[in-house]
C-alpha cells in the first residue's frame, strides 16, 4: 500500500489532506495548552480557598484550632494545598512533554510538507514543459507534411503542363524536395521529442511521484504516530499525580478519622471552667411577718428586730439569681432601708420629732452590716464579683494579674504566662553562654577581638534575666495562690454549708474574710462592704445606664417632716407633694421621686398616697 502506486493522479488532495493534518495537530496542541491553563486556573483557585480559611496568626480564630474537628480541617486545608500542587505539576509536564514538543514538531512538518510538495511540482512543471515540447515538434511535424505535399501536388500539376518551361518545371521540383527534407527532419524531430516525453512520463510517474509521495506518506504516518504518543503522554501526566493525589485524599480521610468528639468537650470544659461551685438553695423569703402587725402599735411588729432580716428584691419575691436583676431592682436591694421606719411625730409642728423616735427594740444598723448579711444569706456572693469582672472586660480594664477571670482560667492564664517568662530566660542565658564562650576565645586569642568589647551585651543580658526571673517570681507567686485557693469539690460544699450555718450571727469580719472564703480568689486588696456597694453600684450604673427609670404610679403628699440619714432613704418637707414609684409592700416604706435624680424611701405613716388608679377616693396610710 504506497500513495505513490494508489494515488498517483491525487497531488491536489494528497496536499489538502497534509494540510487537514497539521491542523488538526495544531488543534490537539490548543486542547493541551487550555487544559494547562485551566489546572493553572483551578491550582490557582484551590490554593486561594485554602488560603482564604487558614486561620489568621494572633487572633482568636487560631486558637480555636486546638480542637480535633479544627485541627482536621487545617489539615485538610493543608491538604489542598498539596492537592493544588499536583494540579499545577499536571499543568507544568503537559506544557513540557506535550505542547512544546508538539509545537516544535508542527514546525518540522510543514518544512517537510513543504520540500515534498515542491518537489512535487517541479516535477510537475518539468512534465508540463515535456509535453509543450511533444506538442511544438508535433505541430511541426505536421505542418512541414501538409507544405511538402502541396509542393509535391504543384510539382506534379507543373510537369504534366506542356505550356510550362522546363525551368518552372525544375525549380517545382526542386521546392518540392526541399519540403519533403523538412518533413522528414520535422518527422525527426518528433520522434525525439516523443521518445524524450515517453521516458519522462515514465520516470515521472514510475519514480518521482511514487518517491515523493511516499515521502508526504510517512510525514503523514509520523504525524499521526506522534499525536497518538501525545494522547498517551497526556494520560500518563495524569496518571502520575493520581497516587500523590491519593496520599493527600488519605491524609484528608485520616484527619476526618482522628477527630475525637471526647477530646473536643474536655477541651471545652478547659477553656471554660470557671472553678466556682454552683449555688445552694435559695432561702425562703417570708413576709407573711408584716402582716402581724397590731392597730395599737400602727408600726411594724417587732418581729424583725428580734429575728433574722430578710432580703426583699425591691418588694417582690422572684425566683432568679440577683445578678439578672435590673439595675433599680438591685440598687434598692442594696440601699433601701433594712429597719422599721419611724412612727409619726405626736405633733403635727416640724420641729416637733425631727426624725422620729427608733423602735425600742431596734437599732440603726450600718450599711456594712446589711450589706454583710445579704453576702452571708446568699452563698452566691461570688457573683458580685464575676460581674465586676465582666464590667471591667467591658471597659477594656485587664489585670496584669489576670483577676478579672474564673479561677481556673486564671490559672491557666498564669501557667501559661509562667511557660513563657520561663522560654525566655532560657533564650537569654543560652544567650549569655554564648557571650561567655566568646569572650573565653577573645581572652585566649586575643587577635580574633577585644574581650572587653562584650562585656556591655554580657551585663545587658544578665540585667534581662534577671528582670524575667524576677517577674516570672511574681507570676509564680499568683499562681500559688491561684491554686491553693481551689478547694476540691467537697472541701468547698463544706465551706458553704459552714456559711448557711453561721447566718443567723453576721458579722462585719464575714465580709472582710470573703476572700478567703470564696473561690474566686481573684482581688488582691480587702476593702469595706461601704466601698463594695458603692463600687457595685457605679459597676451597675455603667452596665445599665441606658434602662428607664420607674414609671410613677401616683403621688403623695408629706404629712410630717422626715430626715432621711440612712442608705437608701430621703429626707422631705411637710406639704412636699412628690411622686410614688413604689408602693408599701408590708415593711413600712413607700419609695418615692422628687425628680429624675432623686428618689428613695420614707416611711409609709409619714405621707398621704393617691394612687392614680383610685383617684377619685384617695387611698391614705396613716
Amino acid at each position: 500500500m504506497s500513495w505513490g502506486t494508489e494515488l498517483w493522479d491525487q497531488f491536489d488532495n494528497l496536499e489538502k489532506h497534509t494540510q487537514w493534518g497539521i491542523d488538526v495537530l495544531e488543534k490537539y496542541i490548543k486542547f493541551v495548552k487550555e487544559r494547562t491553563e485551566i489546572e493553572l486556573s483551578y491550582a490557582k483557585q484551590l490554593r486561594n480557598l485554602s488560603k482564604k480559611y487558614q486561620p489568621k496568626k494572633n487572633s482568636k480564630e487560631e486558637e480555636e484550632y486546638k480542637y480535633t474537628s479544627c485541627k482536621a480541617f487545617l489539615s485538610t486545608l493543608n491538604e489542598m494545598n498539596d492537592y493544588a500542587g499536583q494540579h499545577e505539576v499536571i499543568s507544568e509536564n503537559m506544557t513540557s512533554q506535550i505542547t512544546v514538543d508538539l509545537a516544535r514538531f508542527v514546525q518540522e512538518l510543514k518544512q517537510e510538507r513543504k520540500s515534498n510538495f515542491h518537489d512535487g511540482r517541479k516535477a510537475q512543471q518539468h512534465m508540463e514543459t515535456c509535453w509543450k515540447h511533444l506538442e511544438s515538434s508535433k505541430r511541426r511535424f505536421e505542418r512541414d507534411c501538409k507544405e511538402a505535399d502541396r509542393a509535391q501536388q504543384y510539382f506534379e500539376k507543373m510537369d504534366a503542363d506542356i505550356n510550362v518551361t522546363k525551368a518552372d518545371v525544375e525549380k517545382a521540383r526542386q521546392q518540392a524536395q526541399i519540403r519533403h527534407q523538412m518533413a522528414e527532419d520535422s518527422k525527426a524531430d518528433y520522434s525525439s521529442s516523443l521518445q524524450k516525453f515517453n521516458q519522462e512520463q515514465h520516470e515521472y510517474y514510475h519514480t518521482h511521484i511514487p518517491s515523493i509521495f511516499q515521502k508526504i506518506q510517512e510525514m503523514e504516518e509520523r504525524r499521526i504516530v506522534r499525536i497518538g504518543e501525545s494522547m498517551k503522554t497526556y494520560a500518563e501526566v495524569d496518571r502520575q499525580v493520581i497516587p500523590i493525589i491519593g496520599k493527600c485524599l488519605d491524609g484528608i480521610v485520616k484527619a476526618a478519622e482522628a477527630i475525637n468528639q471526647k477530646s473536643d468537650s474536655q477541651l471545652v470544659i478547659e477553656a471554660y471552667k470557671s472553678g466556682f461551685e454552683p449555688p445552694g438553695d435559695i432561702e425562703f423569703e417570708d413576709y407573711t411577718q408584716p402582716m402581724k402587725r397590731t392597730v395599737s402599735d400602727n408600726s411594724l411588729s417587732n418581729s424583725r428586730g428580734d429575728g433574722k432580716p430578710e432580703l426583699k428584691f425591691g418588694g417582690k419575691s422572684k425566683g432568679k439569681l440577683w445578678p439578672f436583676i435590673k439595675k433599680n431592682k438591685l440598687v434598692s436591694l442594696l440601699t433601701s432601708p433594712h429597719q422599721p421606719p419611724p412612727p409619726p411625730p405626736a405633733s403635727a409642728s416640724p420641729s416637733a420629732v425631727p426624725n422620729g423616735p427608733q423602735s425600742p427594740k431596734q437599732q440603726k444598723e450600718p450599711l456594712s452590716h446589711r450589706f454583710n448579711e445579704f453576702m452571708i444569706s446568699k452563698p452566691k456572693i461570688h457573683c458580685f464579683r464575676s460581674l465586676k469582672r465582666g464590667l471591667s472586660l467591658k471597659l477594656g480594664a485587664t489585670p496584669e494579674d489576670f483577676s478579672n477571670l474564673p479561677p481556673e482560667q486564671r490559672r491557666k492564664k498564669l501557667q501559661q504566662k509562667v511557660d513563657e517568662l520561663n522560654k525566655e530566660i532560657q533564650k537569654e542565658m543560652d544567650q549569655r553562654d554564648a557571650i561567655t564562650k566568646m569572650k573565653d576565645v577573645y581572652l585566649k586569642n586575643p587577635q580574633m577581638g577585644d574581650p572587653a568589647s562584650l562585656d556591655h551585651k554580657l551585663t545587658e543580658v544578665s540585667q534581662n534575666i534577671e528582670k524575667l526571673r524576677l517577674e516570672a517570681q511574681k507570676f509564680e507567686a499568683w499562681l500559688a495562690e491561684v491554686e491553693g485557693r481551689l478547694p476540691a469539690r467537697g472541701e468547698q460544699a463544706r465551706r458553704q454549708s459552714g456559711m448557711y450555718d453561721g447566718q443567723g450571727a453576721p458579722t462585719a469580719n464575714s465580709c472582710a474574710q470573703d476572700r478567703e472564703s470564696s473561690p474566686d480568689g481573684s482581688y488582691t486588696e480587702e476593702r469595706s462592704q461601704e466601698n463594695e456597694v458603692k463600687v457595685l453600684a457605679t459597676d451597675f450604673d455603667d452596665e445599665f445606664d441606658d434602662e428607664e427609670p420607674l414609671p410613677a404610679i401616683g403621688t403623695c403628699k408629706a404629712l410630717y417632716t422626715f430626715e432621711g440619714q440612712n442608705e437608701g432613704t430621703i429626707s422631705v418637707m411637710e406639704g412636699e407633694i412628690l411622686y410614688v414609684i413604689e408602693e408599701d409592700k408590708g415593711d413600712g416604706w413607700t419609695r418615692i421621686r422628687r425628680n429624675e435624680d432623686e428618689e428613695g424611701y420614707v416611711p409609709t405613716s409619714y405621707v398621704e398616697v393617691y394612687l392614680d388608679k383610685n383617684a377619685k377616693g384617695a387611698k391614705t396610710y396613716i
